[in-house]
């Protein structure tokens, strides 16, 4: 493929120094022949600038950077670069981008959002382990989330202490204790919890994926399903329970790739619905690669559903564990309609293409706007899948959850971090669920 072309300093006459930021000089195919050229019409100077409260370190990029200064590149990588490490060399402003907490898009809604005085605060240093399924307990104050890593084997959980200042972070073991919580919400006073793993003898006994309730009041844990006639559930990933108590939940394969299960995928990736009154379990959707987050609008008439198929491995029982990021392989967040009464979704509709690694955890604020943890940072969605705000992390984030009496106060956890966000927007009241 053709080289980059070459760069050369040279005199600019008086007469257009006051355009000479739009000025590139470039060498031409033939001779070496230098030519000056200037950008062509549209590119617009500076892509970023400083904005809104100063609680926090803000950036507001300039119509979300849609005509950036050649020659930009973000390069693509297995590990996946993220927006702010894109070079651009004659922006000088773009090297705000990847130092913001906040990364603005929409600045009238995004300033509205954050409110008059946000924060962000890194607030403990975890282990390298998936910490996910995050679950606020307003009646306790806490703030419980799981941890997941390889080699098999229970790991115990964390639990963040709200009522203490600064909070404090401590393990629990659940009674029965639950091998792998891959995600969690909260439900009528229990935890609900998409149990990840699966072995013959965990913590004494023999436990599957499937979905769990804990009572954090008496820490008692109950299975409330654990198979698909008689088949393994692959990975029950993330779950979310609508007002009638029905669980909507994903099973992707993540499980054998992470070495929390001895048992080979038994059924196709898959979206489920679960009634736990009758038992019944009904397939909602078998054409996301890996389903993953799932989230309902706030009015009950929406379901949202992402897929991290751009992560996947090998599904033979002996292949080799992990899964390799694909740059080009599915990363969508898709919407659906609940149909037949809310038994059912359609109209399958593709509403964001995750601009940073895949949109892993997935929640709907309370004025519907939509939120994913996407590589080192949280996206912030309205309904039709705009980007609005961005908040950035040093740290991959898996999943994340509104706490305090009016929950405002964002908590977002995965490998190696959890954080705090303190801004405007609100969360769903799970308890008045």
């Amino acid at each position: 493929m053709p080289a980059s072309p070459v760069r050369y300093q040279a005199h600019i006459p008086s007469a257009v120094q006051h355009d000479a930021h739009s000025l590139i000089l470039t060498v031409a195919g033939l001779g070496g022949l230098v030519v000056a050229q200037s950008e062509p019409p549209g590119v617009s100077s500076p892509v970023a600038k400083t904005c809104g409260p100063t609680t926090v370190n803000i950036v507001c990029i300039d119509r979300y950077a849609s005509v950036l200064p050649y020659h930009f590149f973000r390069e693509s990588s297995v590990n996946e670069t993220s927006f702010g490490q894109t070079s651009v060399p004659n922006d000088t402003s773009f090297g705000l981008v990847g130092e913001a907490n906040f990364l603005v898009f929409d600045e009238k809604r995004a300033l509205r959002a954050l409110g008059s005085a946000p924060t962000y605060d890194f607030i403990f240093n975890v282990s390298a382990a998936v910490h996910e399924a995050p679950v606020s307990v307003p009646a306790l104050k806490k703030l419980f989330i799981s941890q997941l890593a390889p080699p098999p084997g229970y790991l115990p959980q964390l639990v963040v202490d709200l009522n203490q200042d600064p909070p404090t972070l401590s393990e629990y073991l659940s009674d029965p204790p639950v091998y792998a919580p891959n995600g969690g919400t909260f439900y009528n006073g229990l935890i609900y919890w998409g149990a990840s793993g699966g072995n013959n003898s965990i913590g004494g006994t023999g436990q599957r994926s499937g979905i769990r309730t804990l009572d954090p009041l008496t820490n008692k844990t109950v299975i409330r399903l654990n198979n698909y006639f008689g088949y393994y559930f692959n990975t029950v990933d993330d779950l979310v329970v609508d007002s009638t108590g029905v669980v909507w939940f994903t099973d992707p394969n993540y499980s054998l790739y992470n070495r929390l299960t001895d048992i080979a995928p038994q059924l196709k990736p898959a979206s489920y619905r679960f009634d736990p009154k009758t038992g019944a379990v009904t397939m909602i959707d078998d054409s996301i690669a890996q389903p993953n987050g799932i989230a309902l609008s706030p009015n009950g008439a929406h379901l949202y559903i992402s897929d991290t198929g751009a992560v996947a491995g090998l599904n033979q029982q002996d292949s080799p564990p992990g899964s390799p990021f694909n740059q080009t392989g599915p990363r969508a967040i898709y919407k659906f309609d609940l149909v037949d009464g809310g038994t059912h979704i359609a109209n399958k509709c593709p509403v964001w293409y995750a601009q940073n690694w895949v949109s892993d955890g997935l929640k709907v604020a309370a004025n519907g706007w939509v939120l994913t943890g996407a590589g080192k940072g949280v996206d912030v969605l309205d309904e039709y899948g705009v980007l609005i705000v961005r908040v950035q992390t040093n740290y991959v984030v898996q999943n994340f959850a509104w706490v305090g009496d009016d929950l405002t106060e964002f908590w977002m956890m995965g490998n190696n971090g959890i954080s705090r966000a303190r801004w405007a927007l609100q969360g769903q009241d799970l308890a008045a669920i």
